[in-house]
């Protein structure tokens, strides 16, 4: 067997962050679903081609796409599952030093991707104003659907007891390219570690899915995450492999880099999987494995010499940071959801929802109860309320008539790029002035 992909010995990370996983993956089976209503539908045979021809290089945002090609849930749930390893975050201020934080923080952005495999479905489109609200035992987040043109989703995240905050905003950018359909999700993402006084930013990688038009789809994160710690300088920069960079399929999902100080010195090294886990070890131990001269190596390990994937542990003295809980039974006929992702439509621990949260959504509804039918023309009824709802603004820039609730624009304090804060009050209740988007 070759070395690289037989585990070796590895230091597992025995202390609270997977006792805190195993607690909650237990807590959730008692608690939720493991399964929705009925099975994702048949496909409707349509003509695909004939559909997305015209639409090569073209924004999809901008486009009503047919019912069939969706999972029942709003993208702004697909933003709250982010939070499915949230206990990454909530274990960050109790590590030692900054090096392990910042691996810790890096480790929480792969893992938010964990969810997206073999999730073929398009999620459905927010609506002006639309919310999606979430309350756990150790986090809460609310998402709010704050522009329209171009669609723009704010979201605020926070651990019950304040040890990190997690917020940002998504600008969804969707193009079709023939073969492919590329989701770029642009925007910055911001966790706050108030207790260590610290803040680190990145933007997400694209996610592309091949095979549209012939042959099996199959999707994976391609590009370089770079989370930096503002505080100190630190930085990780993960490069996501696209796949054929070795033979067969085995090299698909991969993720390499180094985290570097301001002075660009590799203090550790970080390999994986993001469907799978995350690994970390020293550099030099990777030096030794794959004799090599780390000085020329660059920090995202694009230019590392020519190797098998590294499967878990196969990296002498590595500690294992995060594996990605199994997805739950059948999961491949209900859109390929996790079990964090089955319970996202489901009311959750808290108050009442507010009137604009997507889960009173009826074309939603009917999707995930299986009739394609209403859903499509839920979908029309709603898409048509809000052209109509537009029109007597047709000439006006949407902030002249449009203020959202919860969220306002800004400028983000550690990069300086467009962003939005939460302005708070959404969890004391008061939802008297909230839009009927959906009646």
């Amino acid at each position: 067997m070759d070395p690289l992909s037989r585990p070796s010995m590895v230091e597992v990370d025995q202390d609270n962050n997977h006792q805190e996983e195993k607690q909650a993956v237990a807590e959730l089976g008692k608690t939720s679903r493991t399964s929705l209503p009925v099975p994702q539908p048949d496909k409707v045979n349509l003509n695909l081609w004939s559909y997305l021809k015209q639409c090569i290089g073209k924004e999809l945002t901008k486009i009503t796409m047919p019912v069939h090609w969706n999972e029942p849930l709003s993208l702004l749930q697909r933003i709250t599952e982010y939070m499915n390893y949230s206990y990454l975050l909530r274990a960050s201020p109790s590590l030692p030093d900054q090096l392990l934080r910042l691996q810790q923080v890096a480790t929480f952005a792969v893992s938010a991707l964990a969810s997206n495999n073999e999730r073929m479905g398009k999620p459905f489109n927010p609506m002006l104003g639309e919310t999606y609200q979430l309350e756990q035992d150790d986090f809460r987040i609310v998402c709010e659907q704050v522009c329209h043109h171009p669609p723009v989703s704010a979201f605020h995240a926070e651990s019950k007891e304040k040890e990190f905050m997690f917020h940002g905003a998504i600008y969804p950018k969707v193009k079709f390219w023939g073969k492919s359909i590329e989701f770029q999700p642009k925007g910055v993402l911001t966790v706050e570690l108030p207790l260590a006084g610290e803040m680190y930013t990145w933007s997400n990688v694209n996610c592309v899915v091949h095979n549209i038009i012939m042959g099996t789809l199959w999707m994976e994160h391609t590009g370089t995450m770079e989370i930096v710690s503002h505080s100190n300088g630190l930085k990780a920069v993960i490069t996501f492999k696209p796949g054929g960079w070795f033979s067969g399929d085995s090299d698909l999902h991969c993720v390499e880099g180094f985290i570097i100080d301001k002075n660009k010195n590799k203090l550790a090294f970080l390999y994986g999987k993001w469907t799978e886990f995350l690994c970390a070890t020293s550099p030099a131990s990777l030096a030794n494995l794959l004799g090599c001269n780390l000085n020329k190596v660059d920090p995202g390990a694009g230019n590392l010499p020519k190797h098998p994937p590294l499967l878990l542990g196969a990296v002498p003295d590595s500690t294992v940071l995060w594996q990605a809980a199994p997805r739950p039974k059948d999961s491949e006929i209900y859109y390929n959801f996790s079990s964090f992702t089955m319970k996202l439509n489901e009311a959750g621990n808290g108050g009442e929802l507010a009137p604009t949260d997507c889960r009173h959504r009826p074309d939603i509804r009917a999707l995930e109860d299986g009739d394609l039918e209403l859903a499509a023309k839920q979908k029309d009824l709603l898409e048509n309320k809000q052209r109509e709802y537009r029109k007597p603004f047709k000439n006006k820039k949407e902030s002249d008539w449009w203020t959202p609730k919860w969220f306002a624009p800004c400028k983000n304090p550690a990069t300086n790029e467009d962003d939005w804060r939460f302005t708070g009050g959404f969890w004391d209740g008061d939802f008297t002035k909230s839009p009927q988007i959906f009646e």
